[in-house]
């Protein structure tokens, strides 16, 4: 590899690995769990098995694809949320967080459920037996708006149905500066016989990504499912609907989700209740809808008696430290891609110089800082590899004359130029491919940080997650390019150097869809490049290295 490929080398590997990361992750295979019918079911507390995959949700209802059923509305107001629970079903039909904007409208705030057609995103539970109510059940509601009033820690709103003397009342508990919703079933058998069923809890989903996602930059979008047996897992719309995997698992802890760009729902079991047997699946619906649900163990309640289930519903930010607070594995929704050791001490690096400058964008700069003085010796001494071919640029072109298009006396000619002059060609290359995995496991910091969306910086850059609106710091970030590429060795063959300056223009173009924070990190890593190139290639100039190339 001649000193000009290594430069193009350089410029594009960070960019094909971004790629070939998205790639593997898109198509890399997921091990299918075992089917809980090939082994018995684990017992419950009591000694209630879960339930056969899928017959406990097959027994139920099915969902309508097309239309949901109205019904009485409690519409619920916090401080971080504006929910909106349905009587049919108890379902949470809507769910608004207050604290973020859109992403295709920032005047409104963001919607992360909701009950649009082709886009119906909700929560809903229920239990499969009979004489219990599932989500297709109405329940009694006392509509209106129920508002978290100052000095209030939390509100509850209450729901009821009652069949051939079995009474149920569901109940959501909402806190203040909050993410996640308690819900509460409590099932009172004022009949005279047993009464049993299985509690579910569920996400309907349309398969489709946020709106206003930027489709340059892969993110992923759908299920996730984590065990500690099997970890976390995957489960995306793709397999799901083509029949590849119709994910079925039972385990005795985890969680089930439903996982996109900054946000996650997800079914959490109770905090002091944390194990117990539990059947995970995701099915396709039609129409374009999805499912993923959790089934816990049967409850049986006899005649005078009462019994309560309860689960957690986060839905929020993926603020990754209240994630590692709330559940085990929970913190692995945030997507660092298969760089997560470099990429979450990065993270915390990265916030805690956000709080020194109290501002996201200078932590960045600082960030970049840090990074290219830990690499400061392997990059010199790639800058000073460039710099000596530098030197050799015009007898390079010389050789590259007198041969002409005898590639093999070239290449000859060239290596014992190399070796009279003591000098290492592919010098650069090693200490560049030391640094790749660091700048692939920033470029996931930055792009999966939730603390980045809607960050402001300075002048125009009101949000750091958003690509640059008017394509300034993108231009500036192509002329610090075309500015290493002239203080890098020209290339004797003519057609490699028009490719090397027109490629600050091509890879421009891309950064013009990047989100602000990351072209600011590459926009200060290629100051500093230029900088430290420039204090090099002044030293080995004074110091007289290359001497003979001058003569």
């Amino acid at each position: 590899m001649d000193a000009q490929r290594l430069i193009a080398f350089i410029v594009f590997s960070f960019s094909l690995l971004m790629l070939w990361e998205a790639w593997q992750d898109y198509n890399r295979p997921k091990t299918p769990p075992a089917p809980a019918a090939q082994s018995p079911a684990a017992p419950a507390q009591g000694g209630a098995p879960v339930p056969t995959p899928g017959a406990a949700l097959q027994a139920a209802a099915p969902p309508q694809a097309d239309t949901l059923a109205r019904g009485a509305r409690a519409v619920v107001r916090t401080d971080v949320y504006e929910a909106v629970i349905d009587a049919h079903g108890g379902d949470l039909r809507a769910l608004t967080l207050t604290a973020f904007r859109d992403n295709g409208d920032e005047s409104k705030p963001l919607r992360l459920f909701e009950e649009r057609p082709g886009r119906k995103y909700l929560a809903q539970s229920g239990f499969v037996g009979e004489r219990l109510p599932n989500h297709k059940t109405v329940f009694e509601l006392q509509p209106g708006t129920y508002t978290l009033a100052p000095g209030q820690d939390r509100i509850e709103v209450r729901l009821k149905a009652v069949s051939d003397g079995v009474e149920v009342i569901k109940t959501y508990v909402f806190h203040r500066g909050s993410y996640v919703i308690e819900l509460k079933q409590e099932v009172i058998n004022r009949s005279a016989t047993p009464v049993s069923g299985y509690p579910y809890y569920q996400f309907l989903r349309h398969g489709q990504a946020p709106e206003g996602e930027s489709a340059f930059l892969y993110t992923y979008t759908g299920p996730a499912v984590y065990t500690e047996a099997g970890k976390f897992q995957k489960v995306s719309f793709e397999d799901i609907a083509k029949g590849k995997q119709n994910h079925v698992t039972t385990a005795q802890d985890g969680w089930i989700a439903m996982v996109q760009h900054h946000f996650v729902a997800a079914w959490l079991p109770p905090m002091q209740q944390p194990n117990f047997p539990r059947e995970y699946r995701t099915e396709a619906l039609g129409q374009g809808e999805y499912r993923a649900a959790v089934i816990t163990p049967q409850i049986s309640v006899a005649p005078g008696q009462a019994q309560t289930v309860a689960m957690r519903l986060y839905a929020g930010p993926q603020e990754l430290e209240k994630l590692k607070a709330l559940a085990p594995g929970l913190e692995y929704v945030v997507d660092y891609g298969w760089l997560h050791i470099l990429a979450y001490p990065l993270f915390l690096l990265l916030s805690w110089l956000n709080k020194l400058a109290g501002n996201w964008g200078v932590a960045i700069i600082l960030l970049t800082v840090i990074i290219k003085l830990i690499f400061y010796p392997l990059s010199a001494a790639s800058y000073k590899s460039m710099a000596q071919l530098r030197k050799l640029a015009p007898r390079l072109q010389a050789i590259k004359e007198r041969y002409g298009d005898d590639r093999q006396k070239l290449h000859e000619a060239m290596m014992k130029l190399y070796q009279e002059e003591k000098i290492n060609p592919l010098g650069g290359c090693l200490p560049i491919l030391v640094q790749i995995p660091v700048f692939i496991a920033l470029y996931w910091v930055l792009l999966g940080a939730v603390e980045l969306r809607q960050a402001p910086f300075a002048l125009w850059i009101t949000d750091l997650s958003a690509p640059d609106p008017y394509y300034i710091l993108p231009l500036i970030m192509a002329a610090t390019m075309f500015i290493q590429m002239k203080m890098s060795p020209t290339p004797p063959d003519p057609v490699q150097a028009k490719v090397m300056m027109i490629m600050p223009i091509v890879f421009s173009v891309f950064f013009f869809f990047f989100p602000a924070g990351l072209v600011l990190y590459w926009l200060i890593n290629n100051v500093l490049s230029i900088l430290q190139q420039w204090r090099i290639n002044h030293v080995i100039e004074r110091a007289g290295h290359g001497a003979k190339a001058a003569r």
